[in-house]
């Protein structure tokens, strides 16, 4: 090999390398250097004493079947990179390589909790960001130095949104006022003066459109998934999804978009599997006969919004994303419990739109009908998203977002005087 091909395959190697970890210099050498690049999943990473870049760190304690929590994140992390360095710490090796093929944001797996002490403790950040409620968080937040800040993954009424945890972060995001009276209705001796609202941060992303508008009348069912256990499954596939698709494909005026949860994919609970399955085959089988219905089992919601007309989905995260960016759309909502009372009362958005249970299953057709060409609720929708969301607009969630970050980041630093410190 000549001193020009060498030099050339060195040049490739190295920017290979960078490509796959962060996208500071300082950070991509040290990341490879490191090791953190396809370690075995039983790897432990020691860190101390090796200085890591960043000032925010973003914690992720999960496997990467809850990868998606973190990804809707990714657009306004990467923003918030330019004004302050951030830094994604993992703590399994299957959620860091999954979110290596999505982001060029710095990144490290740490796997024992010594050095997870040692990585905050070594270096100059200041400030670690939540995403979820998961177990783990609690060794993160064993850190005293560090402004521990919750933002969940989504805004919705369902009841995994708040937890008791709450009380443990420094400062909980939420969304707006919807979401402070639903940490007043649940949470007992809380300190409310946690909670910040930032409105949807995530939903001033211009994303690049992964759908296309047809020329018919465009109709998406999202369904949510059937959570970690019955108090939080507000899945509509089993009691109702067969029959909204069925109910759709009997108008030859709409395409109908299926784009279930991520975990609908893998469920293996029965009656969601089935479920699943049946609209697959049906949809499958409209399309084989020409019609230009789509289905989407992964891919960003968020990206196929802006070409749909109307939304059918669960109490999730979807609806209340869908009633932000396009209140003026028709909104459709299940309720599995058949409980039109508890109903209003935990998921409100529900007094501004059609709701779909087993009562009003007979007559679905009908419904569906009146929904998405008559939508008497289009009035109540604008309101709602006001109780939802306040009167933030578009765009200006993000700059809320960022300053709260910077001013928790200057206060905790103020107040640092007397701190020992974790080796001192």
């Amino acid at each position: 090999m000549s001193s020009e091909q060498f030099t050339t395959s060195i040049k490739s190697s190295v920017k290979g390398v960078l490509r796959k970890v962060g996208s500071r210099p300082v950070g991509k050498r040290i990341t490879r250097a490191m090791g953190f690049v396809n370690k075995p999943g039983g790897a432990n990473v020691g860190v101390s004493n090796v200085p890591l870049p960043g000032t925010v760190a973003v914690y992720f304690g999960d496997g990467a079947d809850k990868i998606y929590q973190i990804n809707q994140w990714l657009p306004v992390l990467e923003e918030l990179h330019q004004t302050e360095e951030v830094l994604l710490v993992f703590r399994t090796i299957s959620a860091f390589n999954a979110a290596g093929k999505v982001t060029d944001l710095p990144k490290v797996f740490v796997r024992r909790f010594s050095d997870l002490m040692d990585t905050y403790d070594d270096n100059d950040l200041k400030l670690v960001i939540y995403v979820n409620n998961s177990r783990s968080n609690f060794q993160s937040l064993d850190h005293p130095r560090l402004v521990h800040v919750h933002v969940n993954h989504g805004e919705s009424d369902k009841l995994s949104m708040v937890s008791n945890k709450a009380k443990a972060y420094d400062k909980v995001f939420v969304a707006g006022p919807a979401a402070i009276k639903r940490h007043e209705a649940m949470l007992i001796g809380f300190d409310f003066s946690k909670l910040m609202v930032t409105g949807r941060p995530q939903l001033d992303i211009d994303f690049e459109l992964e759908l296309e508008a047809s020329q018919k009348f465009d109709v998406m069912y999202a369904p949510t998934w059937e959570g970690e256990n019955e108090d939080n499954n507000y899945t509509s596939l089993d009691h109702y999804g067969v029959a909204i698709i069925e109910s759709l494909l009997e108008n030859p005026e709409l395409r109908v978009i299926y784009k279930p949860h991520p975990r609908v994919q893998s469920s293996k609970t029965p009656g969601v599997a089935q479920a699943h399955q049946q609209i697959m085959e049906l949809l499958q089988a409209s399309i084989d006969e020409g019609n230009n219905h789509v289905i989407s089992e992964q891919g960003n919601i968020l990206a196929m919004f802006e070409s749909t007309d109307a939304l059918i989905t669960d109490v999730s995260s979807v609806g209340l994303d869908y009633l932000y960016l396009h209140p003026e759309k028709p909104l459709v909502i299940s309720d599995r419990r058949n409980n039109r009372e508890n109903l209003h009362r935990d998921a409100p958005i529900t007094k501004a739109c059609h709701v779909i249970d087993q009562e009003a299953l007979p007559e679905l057709p009908a419904l569906l009908n009146d929904a998405l060409s008559i939508d008497g609720h289009r009035e109540q929708r604008l309101e709602m998203r006001k109780f939802y969301f306040g009167d933030l607009s578009r765009g200006e969630s993000t700059k809320k977002f960022q300053e709260f970050v910077q001013e928790l980041i200057v206060e905790r630093e103020a107040n640092l005087v007397n701190f020992r410190g974790w080796h001192s």
